[in-house]
């Protein structure tokens, strides 16, 4: 199966599309634009969310759910966030069907016109604050701190499984503050939340830092990101956490009463994550032969492929295993073991390689005589002996391994494939013949951002939180700097 995948070497965007269906993450669906996730693709987005959404309520945060249909009139209330998303809104405009009267199928009945369009959710500030309205009147009543877990859509010309899709699964989460103190805070802690999550658990080094204004969400005073690497040397934008002030507060007219009996207008923020996570993980780590996937986040961990001939052996084999997973399952290790006899224990191999299953364990008749078992580590596709005895400790031991190799793997990438460069020269031979992320000096105006990305495609992917200040001259302008932002291609 391995072989049937496009190497990265070859066409690496082929090689995405090949491995995402074939190691049964998702389809395309009947929808234009639109994906069908597989069970073993949700799989690790369930993973993903609950690992998250403990992190949320860790950090005091709750769920709850709005509806999917926004009044169009509302998005025409923050004049910023509508010229945003115009141009990807789903609009809802009757709501009734009708037979044909010419007989050729069904209609839209032109008599159930809605008296005022509704928009399909693309991401939920405007119904949220015109709910906070009601829910909001003094101080007493703040922070709010509200999560949802939803779907949105928003209209794609160009679409990528996980990456871009017309509609996808994500959470947003929607905070009110009294002050812009505490909402910035708030920020902040959610885009560190999001960079302990990627680096933690999908074992992908990311880089937090300040959008510039060109690439801001729409509606935003601030917005705060974490950028991560693909092996392509693309950026992958990955979470993004925003302080909106006050701009939707003072859109939907949300007032507070402070302790000291004045009236404010509360403080904002939002901050999401999507499925486009799937995608950072795919892309970060796996290789020609198929996914691999961080411990932490592989539906199972370990696979146990029983070797027999004969059907005796498959007994003694599978009551040697029964122990075995007894012994992992209460180290909270997450097993399966393959004892289908409909597949080859070599084709098992490749479909578990594939699907970056990251310990795989052999077990045959020579084994039960030896007390020993083979164990292959996916990320590195190393097989070794080992003894039955205390094999729960070990493969404990080896998945931190993994994840730990992991993370260091996509690091020294990272680090190779940074490159500071002093004039627009030197940045325009990164780009073109190495690619990554590319620290250079930026005046910081909107027009030298703009021309660089009409020339070059280009963007600026953060100003690092951990920036030096540091003294020098725009790349594309000559003007003075005060420091280096990173700059990339990007998804």
């Amino acid at each position: 199966m391995a072989k049937e995948l496009t190497s990265r070497s070859e066409n690496y965007s082929q090689w995405y599309n090949d491995l995402v269906v074939k190691a049964d993450l998702a389809d395309n669906s009947a929808v234009r634009g639109c994906m069908v996730i597989k069970p073993y693709g949700y799989a690790i987005w369930e993973k993903m969310q609950a690992e998250l959404d403990r992190m949320f309520k860790e950090t005091g945060h709750v769920n709850a759910y709005f509806p999917l249909f926004i009044p169009k009139s509302f998005f025409s209330k923050e004049a910023s966030h509508v010229e945003g998303f115009a141009k990807e809104c789903a609009v809802v405009t009757h709501y009734r069907l009708m037979n044909d009267p010419n007989g050729k199928g069904i209609i839209v009945d032109p008599d159930a016109k809605l008296e005022e369009e509704l928009i399909v959710r693309p991401t939920s500030e405007t119904i949220i604050w015109s709910t906070y309205k009601t829910w909001i009147q003094s101080y007493r009543d703040l922070p709010i701190l509200v999560n949802q877990w939803a779907n949105v859509v928003r209209w794609e010309m160009r679409t990528r499984l996980f990456l871009r899709t017309t509609e996808f699964l994500w959470q947003e989460g929607h905070t009110a503050h009294a002050t812009s103190q505490e909402a910035l805070e708030e920020t902040e802690r959610m885009v560190n939340v999001y960079a302990t999550f990627a680096e933690k658990f999908m074992a992908m080094p990311v880089i937090m830092g300040a959008k510039s204004a060109n690439e801001r969400f729409a509606g935003a005073v601030e917005t705060y990101t974490i950028e991560a690497l693909m092996q392509d040397g693309k950026a992958l934008q990955s979470g993004t956490s925003h302080f909106l002030g006050q701009n939707f507060a003072k859109a939907f007219d949300v007032r507070f009463a402070t302790k000291e009996g004045t009236e404010e207008f509360v403080w904002a923020t939002s901050w999401g994550a999507s499925t486009r996570l799937m995608g950072a993980l795919i892309m970060a780590h796996s290789d020609d032969n198929g996914l691999v996937l961080p411990p932490k986040l592989a539906p199972f961990q370990v696979v146990i492929v029983p070797i027999y001939k004969q059907e005796e052996q498959l007994l003694a084999i599978s009551e040697k295993v029964e122990s075995i997973v007894s012994k992992l399952k209460s180290l909270g290790i997450s097993v399966k073991y393959d004892n289908n006899d409909n597949k080859k224990p070599g084709w098992k191999f490749a479909e578990y390689e594939l699907k970056g299953v990251p310990v795989r364990i052999a077990i045959g008749p020579r084994d039960l005589e030896n007390g020993t078992v083979e164990v292959a580590r996916r990320d590195t596709l190393e097989k070794q002996v080992v003894s039955m005895e205390g094999i729960e400790l070990f493969v404990q031991k080896l998945l931190n391994d993994i994840q730990e190799n992991i993370y260091n793997k996509a690091f020294a990438f990272r680090k190779e494939m940074t490159t500071p460069v002093e004039t627009y020269e030197e940045f325009k031979d990164v780009l073109q013949n190495k690619g990554g992320f590319i620290s250079a000096h930026w005046d910081g105006t909107s027009e030298t951002e703009q021309k660089i990305k009409d020339e070059t495609k280009a963007t600026i992917r953060c100003i690092p939180f951990d920036q030096i200040p540091e003294e020098g001259k725009c790349v594309y302008s000559g003007n003075p700097s005060k420091g280096r932002v990173l700059f990339a291609l990007s998804y």
